[in-house]
């Protein structure tokens, strides 16, 4: 396929300008193909990263993916809902959602693959299905595709915010208003790799509301809706305002022995539209037993 960039292409990333050219295929095979040297710019190989200033000559050549590498592995998964295009999961604290950074088993992914098989490939050879993630420690829903044109659909619903997600968290300190949000910009914290940080104002743009549903003499328990889809983004934001969540030392947690292997976030609910029926769909995952048996605690 070969065209001429148009002037509005100017200041555009190259991997996102051809997503949007080419919505068809995922942004991970897009840049796959630009390493690859499949897509050109003015024929020549370019940078993911590069920046168009309009009227190039780009270039690209389609390559099929590549065999799947993940491997299906017999680990239980609860299923929440499921149709011909969709899996709701509960995922639980602990678990990966898929290889990388010498994690290669025990993953959502093994288990999904020995559940399901075939998965859309659309999200790359090691995330068959994965059209979004949440962390490892945070327990709760995440929805699977079951083919291309479903993770197609999902991943426009996610890119364009119609994706409802709802979540529980406990924090620390108790909350003096009934509600409120946070909309400080996410980026990468600079000294600290492994945080993120909206102390810089500078970096993505992030929307979050909390809402209280209890509180407790030291802690207060809420419902958090994210607007947005940043890294640790609830956990940055609540912590930026005095309130991290119950066990998360990352973000300035107290040491916590009510959990001492993970903290209390838990991706509660999820509304989207099913690719395969066109409805609206609402899922909710249970609390995860370590966080429910917390919640009535006198120790908070």
């Amino acid at each position: 396929m070969e065209w001429t960039a148009l002037d509005d292409a100017s200041g555009q990333r190259f991997d996102h300008y051809l997503q949007a050219k080419l919505p068809q295929f995922s942004r991970s095979r897009l840049q796959d193909w630009i390493k690859a040297g499949k897509a050109t710019v003015n024929g020549r190989p370019s940078r993911v990263s590069a920046t168009l200033k309009g009227g190039e000559a780009i270039a690209v050549e389609p390559a099929a993916p590549r065999p799947l590498r993940a491997e299906a592995e017999d680990i239980p998964v609860e299923v929440l809902y499921e149709d011909p295009s969709v899996i709701a999961i509960n995922k639980p604290a602990g678990m990966v959602v898929h290889a990388g950074a010498g994690v290669h088993s025990g993953t959502l992914v093994n288990a999904l693959l020995h559940r399901f098989g075939a998965l859309s490939h659309a999200g790359g050879e090691d995330r068959p299905g994965i059209v979004h993630r949440i962390d490892k420690e945070t327990s709760g829903i995440l929805i699977v595709a079951r083919n291309d044109t479903a993770h197609q659909s999902l991943a426009a619903q996610f890119q364009s915010r119609e994706v409802g997600k709802t979540y529980i968290a406990l924090v620390q300190g108790v909350m003096r208003d009934e509600s409120g949000h946070v909309d400080k910009p996410i980026t990468r914290d600079p000294v600290r790799r492994t945080r993120m940080t909206c102390r810089l104002e500078t970096g993505r743009a992030a929307y979050t509301e909390w809402r209280v549903k209890r509180r407790y003499a030291k802690h207060s328990l809420l419902e958090v809706t994210i607007h947005t889809g940043r890294t640790h983004q609830i956990r940055v934001h609540l912590s930026s305002i005095g309130h991290p969540i119950l066990g998360d030392r990352l973000y300035g947690a107290a040491e916590s022995a009510l959990l001492p292997e993970r903290f209390f976030l838990h991706a509660w609910r999820l509304r989207f539209r099913s690719p395969a029926t066109g409805e609206v769909v609402t899922v909710e995952a249970p609390l995860a037993r370590e966080l429910a048996g917390i919640i009535d605690s006198e120790l908070l």
